[in-house]
């Protein structure tokens, strides 16, 4: 506890990886990370993985860092880091989509055991099957995903505004005065 209090240093959290395809950079976790203390950085490419869970379906959860970023980013305790021995096989943003999807998940699903909590098995998870297309089928996949994305986006803020307009409409036509009132 006392490691995170006062701390010097930016760490992915496991909510962060959890809950996002690529990791969200703009951290203010903070670790107490010492001079000679021998620490796992992130770096482009990256993909971290969550190490456990309540539910199997929940173990190894991706993340993928897309982005170069200017100070040092440390792994947290409870996710477990993949790094490539040559970066130019996986392209980051092909990476953050490849291992959220649905084969490659059920993969990761199957490396995890337990009862009450389920953590991956990392000599399992070494042999998991791992498609490697061609850089140019991966840069189209990639276009036409963060397409989808966009769309998606676009969507959400369309229903946000509907909802608002909706909540508003509804409040003004159910909001009566008192002169409006029958008397009875």
């Amino acid at each position: 506890k006392k490691d995170f209090e006062n701390g010097n240093a930016k760490f992915v959290t496991y909510i962060n990886v959890f809950s996002n395809i690529s990791i969200n950079t703009d951290i203010d976790s903070f670790v107490k990370i010492g001079e000679n203390e021998n620490q796992n950085t992130i770096e482009l490419g990256d993909v971290i993985f969550t190490g456990s869970s309540e539910t199997p379906d929940e173990c190894g959860m991706s993340s993928v860092l897309t982005e170069e970023v200017e100070e040092p980013l440390y792994l947290n305790s409870f996710c477990f880091g993949f790094r490539l021995n040559d970066k130019n096989l996986l392209l980051p943003d092909f990476s953050k989509y490849l291992f959220r999807e649905e084969k490659i998940r059920k993969q990761i699903i199957k490396t995890a055991n337990g009862v009450t909590r389920f953590n991956i098995s990392k000599k399992r998870f070494e042999k998991i099957l791992i498609p490697l297309p061609p850089l140019p089928i991966q840069e189209e996949i990639v276009r036409i995903l963060d397409k989808f994305i966009a769309l998606e986006a676009e969507l959400q803020a369309e229903l946000e505004a509907r909802r608002k307009q909706y909540e508003y409409y509804r409040e003004k036509l159910l909001t009566f005065s008192e002169l409006e009132t029958p008397t009875g």
